[in-house]
């Protein structure tokens, strides 16, 4: 069976008129695409990018994400693999096949094979990148769209920068000489254009290449302020009080984290004054990643993204100065967070994102992740390009789902998500979370109305851990507010860690087993079936299972209770 026959359902929403603005001006953008690009390309524009050539790299940033070797060896035996698509290359060049996807062609053109063939060394991998950097300059020495596209150039920029001595060193003179008049031309017009990246991630990341650039390249020596200047807008803009990120992404943070210290150290190594609220912002999201990360090392999966590397994570934490430790409630990123002795629950209280930020938001309001030690008990499904808006739908999520329908919808007509983006439309308005710290435990009750409209009720949540950690004890409510009648089904979803073996015990409850030896007792007041599930929050999907209880709900209130529990003896 394939893993896609695990995945849950997905469907569109419709086009709300409130989007219709927005829409226009992207139909406007789109429809000016050719007139920007031809005057890009000009002769008379190109000599605003000339200037100086410089012939090395005054500073080699440091970047902390992980290289796998794997991906190197697959790039010498000539296949590239971006996200979900790969293509094999046996003759001829990689940038004159058909790219797959969008996003592996902004892979490919963002030059995302330098960090492996760099991180692998040695001579074969030297000449491929080499190679490869020669065939995109000779293809591509002009404004064009994607390759020139802000966000993509920005990827690149960064790119060669960091593993660019892998190339550089002993090279011809020539070629090198080619290399850095496109780094002066792509430089000088991301300078110019930074700011008119998409909004979101994408901004940040050339708001930082831009100051990378000041840093690596000595042709325009107020390069580096304009970088911090716009930089420190863009985090200012994007990170929360609290410390989160305005997505409620916890690999976004983790990504933001990481360009924030590759800044800092570029300030820093030319001798610039940190601006004071990059240093606030970095003693800000050091204590969220803390907050977001289980005990295995990695984050909780919410809103979009993956569980990210432990090693990359402990590496970026140890630069917070500060120290600053994860606190109970993120108020303005809208999560509770519940610890005690080695157990561990982070829950969503919080509504959708607005604007762009909702592209790549989770209908997973009120779900929740739970581990115990090191090992993952329960977690979302995380996502995958491959099935966007089946991840993205509540069933993915560790929360309660009502007539198999997810509480927020993806936009489905697909001419508007091509201008837009995959926006996340619907879901809950008003979301009431309250949090009780108590000698015997820590208790969090929330409620949610993504039900109101459709169905006429509320989901209300309780979670409440115990001070030994020792049992996780949830009742879930749904609340009929309207006075509608007629049958719903919904179910109630935990989703379990592929590592561990879920088994039915004999007095009706499940025993989890985990890899080291320990067990853990699931009751509930009914009964819970055992279903198939997918998980994809690492490298690869995996086949996980997921615990499910089913119900119906008319014009009373419907309460279920239920625990996760540790045994003393397995």
């Amino acid at each position: 069976m394939g893993a896609d026959q695990h995945v849950p359902k997905a469907s569109g929403a419709r086009l709300p008129l409130e989007l219709i603005p927005e829409l226009a001006a992207a139909v406007a953008e789109r429809a000016i695409t050719p007139w920007r690009s031809a005057w890009r390309r000009n002769w008379f524009y190109r000599r605003l990018l000339k200037g100086k050539l410089c012939d090395r790299l005054l500073y080699q940033p440091s970047d902390l994400l992980p290289r796998q070797l794997e991906r190197a060896e697959l790039l010498l035996r000539g296949r590239f693999r971006f996200g979900a698509d790969s293509v094999e290359i046996q003759s001829g060049s990689i940038f004159d096949k058909p790219a797959p996807s969008c996003a592996f062609a902004e892979a490919l053109h963002g030059f995302e094979f330098l960090p492996p063939l760099a991180t692998a060394g040695g001579e074969p991998a030297r000449v491929l990148a080499t190679n490869l950097i020669t065939q995109w300059i000779k293809r591509y020495p002009r404004y064009r769209e994607p390759q020139w596209q802000t966000q993509v150039m920005a990827r690149r920029l960064i790119n060669l920068f960091i593993h660019g001595r892998f190339v550089i060193t002993n090279s011809d003179l020539v070629w090198r000489s080619k290399l850095f008049v496109s780094l002066r031309e792509q430089s000088r017009l991301l300078a110019r254009i930074a700011h008119k990246a998409p909004e979101g991630m994408a901004r940040l990341e050339a708001a930082a290449a831009l100051t990378l650039s000041g840093a690596c390249l000595d042709d325009a020596p107020r390069r580096l302020d304009l970088g911090l200047e716009r930089f420190e807008a863009e985090i200012n803009a994007q990170i929360l009080p609290d410390g989160g990120h305005i997505n409620r992404s916890p690999e976004s943070l983790l990504h933001a984290f990481r360009y924030l210290i590759m800044v800092i150290d570029a300030a820093e190594a030319m001798s610039r004054p940190v601006p004071a609220r990059l240093l606030s912002a970095r003693d800000r999201m050091a204590p969220m990643l803390r907050f977001f990360r289980n005990g295995q090392g990695t984050l909780a999966l919410f809103n979009g993204g993956h569980e990210g590397d432990r090693n990359t994570l402990s590496a970026l934490l140890q630069r917070d100065e500060a120290g600053g430790m994860p606190f109970g409630f993120a108020p303005h990123s809208k999560f509770q967070r519940l610890a005690a002795a080695k157990s561990y629950a982070v829950m969503d209280v919080g509504p959708l994102p607005d604007g762009v930020y909702a592209n790549t938001a989770h209908a997973g309001c009120l779900s929740f992740e739970f581990s115990s030690g090191a090992q993952r008990l329960v977690v979302n499904c995380g996502s995958s390009p491959q099935w966007d808006g089946a991840l993205r739908s509540t069933a993915a999520h560790s929360t309660v789902t009502v007539a198999d329908s997810s509480m927020a919808q993806v936009l489905g007509w697909q001419f508007a998500r091509r201008l837009i983006g995959p926006r996340m439309l619907g879901g809950p308005h008003r979301v009431d979370s309250e949090r009780v710290d108590a000698a015997q435990g820590t208790s969090v009750s929330a409620s949610h109305d993504g039900y109101l409209r459709r169905f006429g009720l509320v989901h209300a949540r309780q979670l409440s851990l115990s001070a030994d950690g020792a049992r996780l004890i949830g009742k879930d409510r749904l609340l009929p507010k309207t006075g509608r009648r007629g049958q719903r089904a919904f179910a109630i979803r935990f989703h379990i860690h592929p590592d561990i073996r879920v088994t039915q015990a004999q007095d009706g409850g499940l025993l989890l087993k985990l890899p080291g030896g320990e067990g853990w007792r699931f009751r509930c007041a009914g009964e819970a079936a055992i279903e198939e599930s997918i998980y994809v929050g690492g490298d690869s999907p995996r086949r996980c299972e997921q615990i499910v209880i089913t119900g119906r709900v008319d014009a009373e209130p419907v309460e279920f209770v239920w625990m996760f529990e540790r045994m003393s003896n397995v």
